[in-house]
């Protein structure tokens, strides 16, 4: 290997500043050909003979890293033919080559660690499969705690992977330093011990998957450039490289830092959300007692930096709070070659690194890597078709778990583009769930630098980015932000969480970061309290809007095939029902208002937006006379939300709101104060009274100040979405995106009464559901509210906690909030009967109703009542019971 090693060189940060000067003014400098080495080729096109590209191909694969080679292995595993890999420079020369080598299952979220999950599976076996030697060694990790939030999140990880049959231990401090001898404990307060994570060399996994995948036959092709892809009416028709064209019905965007570029360059642009930012890491000399391979990575998130043995010394990289974003306009492989070290910059981490590990105070230094890494907005990947071009797929931006992620991602990818779906729900991976908005170069660029030390920052429930903020508001924004609001971002809109009222004091966000009761608890209890004895007014204008006309039956013909309840109803009626997938299962969740013959409303999530209208325009004819159009920004959408809720409207209508006069689930378009065409729905998305009022933007102040001018009579105040959810949670209503998504169906969440079996149209999904009722659910949507749970001093559900059932794992929460009305918390979420011979069980009444049910939050089990259907009445009639009974004492005294 090629480095500039400073012999008797210690870590000590007292010789850093001379260390560095001394490598400057000697005219060295630390080569990045990377500490694996190089590995050997196999397709290589050299510069005076290369191999000549193929005309047309099936799919072509853009990245020759791990990412790239994983999903080609993966598509030549599933019989594709015709699959072309190119690379710009070298196979696994960019960030591949230089990546950490840790493969670790502690990730955020639950598909993150499937996917790590399987991509250990993979690289255990490919040297047996390929006969290319990987370094692949069992070395386990400890994520250490130095703090009692710390221990509670990794806590919750742990009942969180163990419901993935993941191997962890909860440890004491004593137990990590009988597991590594180099770490210091005194200030630990716990640990996470996942015994099953490794550590690979990332070239030669590459290698061996570029092996295996040339042995099915993938065509590999170096040093060959995409300049653009080919797009005709909306679908993939080839690429255009610096060696020519490639016809092909696919194409996949794997290429890493570069993608936002390729994205872009394309005939149709795509975006692609992803900043690369330099990464850090350092190299020792071995110790004077050589660590073995198989000591244990250390994941240090308090301290901000990761460690794992290599040859006999240590690596030690990080996450800084202060990382250096980089621009990679052009997609020069140079870039990566040429970028430099900087030791004033990784001082910080080193810092941290001797804290933790003070005998490495006197190790020689090997080298410091710089080694780049892509970001996306939200720290998830980057998978899947994206919304404008059918055949365009991307798998990027890993976050800098590149090689955690790589081998599962490749496999959903791979099962996504063969049979048209995934194989898990990665919806919090699909880049549908990004829109234009978010591919701004100043976005991305700040939103990365927040990004990039969060990875390691403590995460509790709630958090919200703070860069990249105020993108899309309301007309109403300014009023409500002078009101108290607290905001919230969804999908880039600023949403009001709840209303602080003037005089209150909260907790700086810093302070007020908690798994245990918010410091919001009270005003949100207020705003409920409000809902349900007045008025309230909840601006609800992010939902995703759509219209679809026709000059026939066009647009009523689309949605009864898209559809599973019945559209065919009379002008002016609402709608609720899903749009399924040919498994049954949601693809959107929305609210349909037949404004006319052939005029229909749409609405749904916020995060929707992009998805729903790739499915709708997936699934629409070539018709110049069927016309969808997103009318999100057109309207603003306040949720009147009460009794008084009609009382308000009366006054500003003249006209009767009562249910004889205007009845549940209808729509009519109504002045309200000045303002015409004020689309005035009889409902609230909470189970509650009330009206949604979808105002143009133009009428949007005017009929929000006459609201609450009218409305001071009957109680009125300003709420935010912490209220709407705790009601609708209590209500027992599912939301997509939270307790549904497109493997779940209708009849599990209990929704059968919303699917018309007999509507004359064949809908998506109907065969589906037709079997799943004769064969029955193997799964089903529930409410479970806690008993012996004490708010004031217990941890809170959030959601993805284990449900167990006579002491049996048998499913986990989706979401849960506190229940102001029960006095308790409501945990939704799905259960299944354990299988004895692996046929899934079906799920009976008798299995929910007589079971004894705990969640575990963060490893402790609380009891819980399950039912399939809302609480609120049976707790309702106890407490008027209580309350009775305690005014009969109260006056007989």
């Amino acid at each position: 290997m090629h480095s500039c090693v400073w012999s008797c060189r210690a870590l000590s940060p007292a010789l850093l500043p001379r260390l560095f000067s001394e490598t400057r003014c000697c005219g060295h400098r630390l080569d990045h050909q990377g500490q694996w080495g190089s590995i050997r080729f196999l397709t290589t096109a050299k510069d005076s003979h290369p191999t000549p590209l193929p005309g047309q191909a099936r799919v072509v694969i853009c990245g020759g890293g791990i990412v790239g080679t994983s999903v080609a292995y993966h598509l030549a595993k599933l019989g594709w033919t015709e699959i072309v890999l190119l690379e710009q420079g070298r196979l696994g020369a960019g960030t591949t080559r230089l990546c950490a080598g840790i493969v670790s299952v502690a990730k955020p979220i639950t598909i993150e660690s499937q996917m790590a999950n399987y991509s250990n599976s993979l690289y255990e076996r490919l040297e047996e499969e390929t006969g290319v030697k990987t370094a692949f060694v069992r070395t386990g990790s400890l994520c250490l705690a130095q703090n009692q939030d710390r221990f509670l999140s990794l806590k919750r990880l742990a009942s969180r992977l163990k419901v993935l049959g993941i191997a962890c231990d909860v440890i004491k401090p004593k137990d990590v330093a009988k597991l590594h001898p180099l770490v210091n404990i005194h200030d630990l307060v716990g640990a996470l011990h996942l015994p099953g994570d490794a550590v690979v060399s990332p070239p030669d996994v590459n290698h061996a998957l570029a092996v295996a995948a040339a042995r099915h036959g993938v065509q590999i092709h170096e040093r060959t450039s995409v300049n653009h892809v080919l797009v005709e009416k909306g679908h993939v028709t080839g690429v255009e490289t610096d060696r020519g064209p490639i016809e092909c019905e696919y194409f996949v965007n794997c290429a890493g830092q570069w993608a936002y570029e390729l994205g872009q360059s394309s005939e149709v642009k795509v975006s692609v959300p992803l900043h690369g930012c330099e990464h850090f890491y350092l190299l020792t000399k071995p110790l004077q007692e050589p660590l073995p391979p198989s000591t244990p990575v250390v994941m240090d998130m308090d301290g901000r930096i990761y460690v794992r043995a290599w040859q006999g010394g240590v690596l030690s990289g990080g996450f800084e709070k202060n990382p250096k974003p980089i621009f990679t306009e052009g997609r020069n492989q140079l870039e990566i070659q040429n970028m430099q070290e900087d030791w004033d910059h990784f001082e910080p981490m080193l810092n941290g690194l001797l804290r933790r590990m003070p005998s490495l105070d006197s190790c020689e230094i090997h080298q410091l890597v710089n080694c780049p890494e892509s970001f996306t907005p939200d720290m998830r990947c980057l998978m899947g078709e994206t919304p404008g071009v059918h055949g365009y797929f991307v798998l990027a931006g890993m976050n800098s778990s590149g090689l955690s992620f790589a081998g599962g991602a490749g496999k959903y990818l791979a099962d996504w583009m063969t049979y048209g779906y995934p194989s898990a729900n990665v919806w919090p991976l699909d880049i549908k769930r990004f829109g234009n908005l978010q591919s701004s170069r100043t976005f991305l660029r700040h939103r990365v630098m927040e990004v990039t030390p969060l990875l390691y920052e403590l995460k509790v429930p709630r958090w919200d980015f703070q860069t990249g903020r105020q993108l899309r508001t309301s007309p109403l924004y300014d009023r409500l932000d002078t009101q108290g609001a607290r905001w919230m971002e969804k999908h880039g809109f600023e949403r009001a969480k709840y209303f602080v009222p003037a005089g209150k004091d909260l907790l700086a966000l810093d302070q007020s970061k908690t798994f245990y009761k918010p410091d919001w608890f009270d005003i949100v209890g207020a705003e409920v309290k409000c809902c349900k004895e007045a008025v309230c007014v909840i601006d609800m204008s992010s939902f995703t809007k759509f219209e679809l006309t026709s000059s026939g039956d066009q647009a009523l013909e689309l949605l009864q095939r898209l559809c599973a309840n019945d559209l065919n109803v009379p002008v002016g009626h609402i709608v609720h029902t899903g749009m399924l997938n040919e498994r049954g299962g949601y693809e959107n969740d929305c609210s349909v208002v037949r404004l006319s013959k052939n005029c229909f409303f749409i609405i749904s999530p916020t995060d929707q937006q992009v998805h729903c209208w790739s499915w709708l325009k997936r699934h629409m004819p070539s018709d110049p006379q069927l016309h969808l159009e997103d009318v999100s920004w057109k309207y603003t959408a306040l949720n009147l939300i009460g009794p008084r809720a009609m009382d308000v409207l009366s006054e500003l209508s003249y006209v009767s709101m009562t249910p004889e006069h205007f009845p549940s689930l209808f729509c009519k378009e109504m002045s309200v104060g000045y303002a015409n065409g004020i689309r005035v729905m009889s409902m609230t998305h909470t189970g509650e009274p009330g009206f949604m009022l979808y105002i143009p933007i133009e009428y949007a102040l005017h009929v929000y100040n006459e609201v609450m001018s009218v409305g001071q009579k009957y109680g009125i105040r300003n709420a935010g979405y912490y209220a709407l959810r705790s009601l609708r949670i209590e209500k027992f209503f599912a939301f997509w995106g939270q307790d549904l998504d497109s493997f779940t169906t209708p009849l599990e969440c209990g929704r059968e009464f919303r699917v018309k079996f007999d509507k004359h149209t064949d809908f998506l999904g109907r065969e589906a559901l037709l079997q799943q009722r004769q064969e029955g659910v193997t799964r089903r949507f529930i409410m479970l509210v806690l008993d012996d749970h004490d708010t004031e001093l217990d941890l809170w559900p959030w959601w993805g906690e284990p449900i167990y059932r006579n002491g049996e794992l048998v499913g986990v929460t989706t979401s849960s909030a506190y229940s102001y009305t029960l006095e308790r918390h409501v945990c939704l979420g799905f259960v299944s009967p354990p299988s004895l011979d692996g046929t899934p069980a079906v799920v009976t009444p008798d299995f929910i109703n007589r079971g004894d049910y705990e969640v575990d939050i963060a490893g402790q089990r609380y009891p819980a009542k399950a039912k399939l259907y809302p609480f609120s009445s049976l707790f309702a009639q106890q407490r008027r019971r209580k309350d009775d009974m305690e005014l009969s004492n109260f006056q007989g005294k």
